[in-house]
């Protein structure tokens, strides 16, 4: 099972870099999205380091929208996702496999990039580590429920916008949690409890993702 996972999550990744400019895509959304919001302000420090936690979050959280349709889509269009289905090997494993593949392309580079903007709201050194640490927990956990979503709409028309409706729901707590732990960071209450709460809803969204994004996938594939 381990053969197959680390077959699958390298396909994966290497069909990902081969179409860059859906990629490059994201990124510069992200990018132009965070960088936006000092321009519009103004120049008021304690006012962009008062919005940053929550702009970084909202951001991170469209962007992975905007990939989360590309997750199955092109398997379903070839006839891969039907192989998936035959396949001896759990259905959930395999779907961890492509998650954690969409994850490394669309949710790392929001993680890298995310101290670098930081600067433009005047963050310190100590809130920006604390972000990076959110995004570490809560982008996968972004591409964890949003797989579920990909997987009910998958084959439907407009299914990028249903898609979005059914998952942000889904994703409020990620980001309510994520955004405060560096407003309690800045305000010196410390993170600590939220960065528990991000680790949390990872382990379960690892345990109960795969298998309701698996019911879902078979559910569309009839």
């Amino acid at each position: 099972m381990l053969d197959i996972f680390r077959t699958l999550l390298w396909r994966d990744i290497t069909l990902a870099m081969r179409s860059r400019a859906d990629l490059v895509a994201n990124l510069f959304f992200f990018i132009i999205v965070v960088s936006l919001f000092p321009l519009g302000i103004g120049p008021e420090m304690a006012t962009l380091r008062l919005i940053a936690p929550g702009v970084v979050w909202v951001a991170a959280l469209l962007a992975s929208m905007l990939a989360l349709e590309r997750i199955f889509a092109a398997d379903y269009e070839d006839g891969t996702l039907e192989q998936m289905l035959l396949t001896p090997q759990p259905l959930a494993l395999l779907i961890l496999a492509k998650v954690a593949a969409h994850w490394l392309v669309t949710g790392v580079p929001l993680v890298l990039i995310a101290p670098v903007l930081g600067l433009q709201y005047n963050l310190s050194g100590e809130m920006l580590q604390v972000l990076i640490v959110t995004l570490l927990l809560g982008t996968p956990s972004l591409s964890l429920i949003g797989a579920i979503g990909a997987a009910l709409t998958l084959g439907l028309r407009g299914g990028g916008v249903l898609n979005a409706l059914l998952v942000m729901p889904l994703t409020i707590p990620v980001l309510i949690f994520g955004a405060g732990a560096v407003e309690a960071t800045a305000s010196g209450l410390g993170g600590i409890g939220h960065l528990y709460l991000l680790g949390a809803i990872l382990l379960a969204a690892l345990f109960f993702a795969p298998l309701a994004a698996a019911a879902a996938l078979r559910i569309s594939a009839e």
